[in-house]
């Protein structure tokens, strides 16, 4: 699966190797081996050099410690030297090295946008050279903030990444986590939120939350009829059950279609 349209990518920590292969069966579409949070500090070095990407055909992305840590010129040195699929940047911001990396990696890099100065600057980081696709942090960016990790106190985050990534022309962003692992409704609800605000995808933490992220964007029963008789309408300004329909709503349309399969 391409990195412009993996639903649900999980995170698996680097210091676990004995994880690997089975988080690659999990049914995420793609694997992040995870360097920063998961791993204590006296592990940093060892997960470093149980780093692989041969244990599986799914995308291998690594998130690296961040810039200014005691591990990142290291794991940079790593990563760039594997044939993985991407690199996530933690607390991604201007002023650093995050353009030097973006533009001279080679490697698709996904920045995740995880504090005030980040969400401040994402329209300019997400139309950086190299830069494949923007990612929340969103428990991160809440800790910055000292605000509560809700609907409602993200949504001006969440709908400027949207906007960020629209406007740079890259494939819609992928949410942060639920940090739930076991309610499963609460993960597909938080799954079906992020869609309805334009996120392309997900963050998973635990295989158990797979399945509950990717029935989060499937479309619905409901929507796949509505979809249906849109497009049955024909070309041109009609109503369909009262409303008025143009290539603008068909377009909407084809897009819950699209969403049918996976």
């Amino acid at each position: 699966m391409a990195l412009d349209n993996f639903i649900v990518p999980l995170f698996v920590p680097g210091n676990r190797p004995e994880r690997f292969e089975k988080a690659a069966a999990s049914g995420a579409d793609a694997i992040i081996i995870d360097l920063e949070d998961a791993v204590p500090a006296e592990a940093k070095d060892a997960a470093r050099a149980a780093l692989k990407a041969d244990f599986t055909g799914l995308p291998v992305i690594v998130r690296v410690n961040g810039e200014g840590t005691p591990w990142h010129t290291d794991d940079i040195a790593a990563v760039s030297k594997m044939p993985l699929a991407a690199l996530i940047v933690p607390k991604a911001e201007m002023g650093g090295g995050l353009a030097a990396l973006a533009a001279g990696l080679q490697l698709p890099v996904l920045p995740l946008v995880e504090s005030a100065q980040g969400l401040s600057q994402a329209r300019e980081i997400a139309a950086l050279p190299g830069v494949m696709r923007l990612v929340f942090g969103s428990v991160d960016f809440c800790a910055d903030l000292g605000c509560a990790h809700t609907r409602e106190a993200l949504l001006a985050a969440r709908s400027e990444l949207v906007l960020a990534s629209r406007l740079a022309g890259l494939p819609a962003p992928v949410d942060g986590v639920t940090t739930s692992i076991d309610n499963s409704e609460l993960i597909k609800s938080d799954a079906h939120y992020g869609l309805e605000l334009g996120f392309g995808g997900k963050l998973a933490i635990h295989p158990r939350q797979i399945e509950a992220i990717r029935s989060g964007f499937r479309p619905q029963p409901s929507e796949i009829a509505w979809a249906k008789k849109i497009l049955a309408s024909g070309d041109g300004a009609c109503a369909v059950d009262g409303a008025m329909v143009d290539e603008p709503v068909r377009i909407r349309a084809r897009s819950i279609l699209a969403r049918v399969v996976g």
